[in-house]
């Protein structure tokens, strides 16, 4: 297995895409940030590219430590976002130069309006949210897109904007055909619009995508909600 400190190589000129990116969670490398390190990269990863916890990879002490797959490429002392996404960029970017810093700084800046819209989508604060998710899509960051989408989305459902969530969830699978969240906020919209054959279809893709879905508590009371609904409506 290959082990560099800095990303100076990029896998894209190797004609091998990359599949999945695994961050060392093990003791060593979780006080060292890795927990943080495996948001980031989560938030800002392309839909094609898998990033997943995974178990000691044998440089403790150098670490946060995370591998690119199928490579097999090890890549070193990850300790901070802005070095996160340097990396994935330098991975996996859309083309730009992998040195450029404006893509970096846009991706980041792009992940903390994400960050403050969901704090705002939890408090309620719909419409802010919405504001701050555009923000987002306007720079234009590499990586993340699908996620800021569906995030927008579930802001637009919050301000009873249906039409414009389902325009934002389009967006989204078309950058992320098989994300089951996208699906599952899709769903929810169609629940909220009345329209329950929809939001059966868009369920069930749900677990056609995820069958682990089906031990969810949140996602099995979606269901029994979409049920009392359509019985209600059956009844009246």
């Amino acid at each position: 297995m290959a082990s560099v400190a800095l990303p100076a190589l990029s896998c894209r000129s190797s004609g091998e895409p990359v599949k999945e990116l695994r961050v060392c969670t093990n003791r060593t490398c979780r006080k060292q940030g890795s927990f943080q390190i495996l948001e980031t990269l989560t938030a800002l990863a392309p839909p094609e590219v898998r990033v997943n916890p995974c178990a000691c990879l044998g440089r403790c002490g150098s670490g946060p430590n995370l591998v690119a797959l199928p490579q097999g490429l090890l890549l070193r002392h990850c300790a901070t976002p802005s070095r996160a996404a340097e990396i994935l960029f330098s991975l996996c970017g859309d083309g730009r130069e992998a040195s450029s810093s404006s893509a970096v700084t846009a991706a980041l800046a792009a992940l903390a309006l994400t960050n403050n819209a969901l704090s705002q989508i939890d408090a309620g604060n719909f419409q802010e949210a919405e504001s701050l998710l555009t923000q987002a899509l306007e720079l234009k960051p590499y990586g993340g897109l699908q996620r800021i989408f569906k995030h927008r989305a579930v802001a637009k459902l919050g301000m009873l904007d249906y039409s414009g969530a389902l325009e934002d969830i389009s967006r989204a699978l078309t950058l992320a055909p098989n994300s089951s969240e996208v699906y599952i906020c899709q769903g929810d919209v169609y629940v909220a619009k009345g329209e329950y054959e929809n939001a059966e279809k868009s369920y069930s893709k749900c677990l056609e995508i995820d069958p682990s879905l089906r031990r969810s508590k949140t996602f099995k009371a979606r269901i029994a909600n979409l049920q009392k609904k359509a019985v209600e409506v059956d009844v009246t």
